[in-house]
């Protein structure tokens, strides 16, 4: 195997394949990032065996073609100490590698690539295509809501359903919950509920660009898979069975609260400077006319933040965790929010009253 790049390809394509890869590996060539060169293609692959991704690079030459396994950080941080606009010329032979450019040069280990693994793709049962921005934006308004190491696996990741009617994109950690819903979809098609794990949900958002290219995406019985110009990004799915979220969203909230999103996440991070800082409870009092908010922490310490609201629908007393509060809101694209409460022992449903294709639902604590 023999080829020369320019830098910056070589770069940019490293940079999507090693985030993949785990510093800790219990197999050796986990570490490794697979390259393939051909007559005009170069194509680099790191997984982890959850989550594959492929990476093409352009402006390649291809002197020799062939394929062999690299150590994939130490061939990154070699391309990033290169000097910008260099070009990098790679050569195999034998069990080392040799990475030249101008008068630098590097001897590396390598691994065969019949060593390599990869993630093996099953039967496909839906296909369709999307705006890359969308896709991206649609994981990023769900994905904190995903739970971290959570006992009930099938909650360490994001449901994504399809339908005749819509995409949809779902998180919880038992908690609270995001919903996501891109409307359209393919009338004849049946619905579709698959798990992404949170590690592919994460490598998701830090692949997809804000543009409308189209992305190919494939969910399959036991894989998710994203095609686009310059990457393949493949997935297994969390072998488990998502709660019914319809019934964790209320519908009956009679008590709103609407205000401008930059007022009331103000007076939300304002009294959760003093709110004890394992369970971060806040206390909300809705009166006529106004909402209360107040903290208070082991060390008798209190806040206390009121804003005017146009409300007159009965007094209520309701705690929460703030931060699922501030998440929600942070999340909302327009200029205001509506929050509709029931009663002390209701969830709250969190909204951008401009938009309805997107929901948050936080429970309540007791204070």
């Amino acid at each position: 195997m023999k080829f020369s790049i320019d830098r910056d390809s070589l770069l940019n394509a490293l940079q999507l394949v090693t985030g993949v890869v785990e510093r800790r590996q219990t197999l050796p060539v986990l570490s490794n990032v697979l390259v393939v060169a051909e007559e005009g293609r170069l194509e680099f692959t790191g997984t982890d065996l959850e989550v594959e991704i492929l990476a093409k690079a352009g402006g390649v030459h291809v002197d020799q073609a062939g394929s062999s396994t690299l150590p994939a950080r130490k061939w990154l941080d070699i391309c990033r100490s290169l000097p910008d606009g260099s070009d990098v010329q790679v050569s195999q032979d034998g069990e080392q590698a040799t990475v030249t450019s101008g008068r630098s040069r590097f001897t590396l280990a390598t691994l065969p690539a019949s060593e390599f693994p990869n993630v093996e793709g099953s039967q496909n049962l839906a296909s369709f295509s999307i705006e890359e921005g969308k896709l991206k934006s649609m994981i990023e308004k769900v994905a904190f809501s995903m739970a971290h190491q959570d006992v009930r696996y099938y909650l360490n990741g994001m449901l994504i359903e399809r339908t005749g009617e819509h995409l949809r994109m779902v998180a919880t950690d038992g908690h609270r919950l995001a919903m996501v819903t891109e409307p359209g979809g393919d009338a004849s098609s049946e619905t579709i509920q698959s798990i992404i794990p949170r590690k592919g949900v994460m490598e998701l958002a830090r692949l997809l660009h804000d543009n409308d290219e189209p992305v190919e995406v494939s969910i399959g019985t036991n894989h998710f898979r994203l095609q686009s110009a310059s990457m393949v990004f493949t997935s297994k799915l969390v072998d488990g069975k998502f709660p019914d979220y319809q019934r964790v969203i209320p519908r009956q909230g009679d008590k709103i609260i609407l205000g401008a999103k930059d007022t009331l996440k103000g007076a939300f991070s304002r009294a959760s400077i003093l709110s004890n800082e394992k369970y971060r409870g806040v206390r909300l009092q809705l009166e006529t006319g106004l909402l209360r908010i107040t903290a208070n922490n082991p060390e008798q310490e209190q806040a206390e933040e009121e804003v005017a609201l146009d409300y007159d629908a009965g007094d209520l007393e309701i705690g929460f965790n703030v931060s699922y509060l501030i998440d929600a809101i942070n999340v909302l694209a327009g200029q205001d929010v509506r929050i509709s409460l029931s009663d002390p022992n209701s969830s709250a449903l969190v909204e951008d009253p401009g938009d309805e294709t997107t929901q948050y639902v936080v429970m309540p604590m007791r204070l």
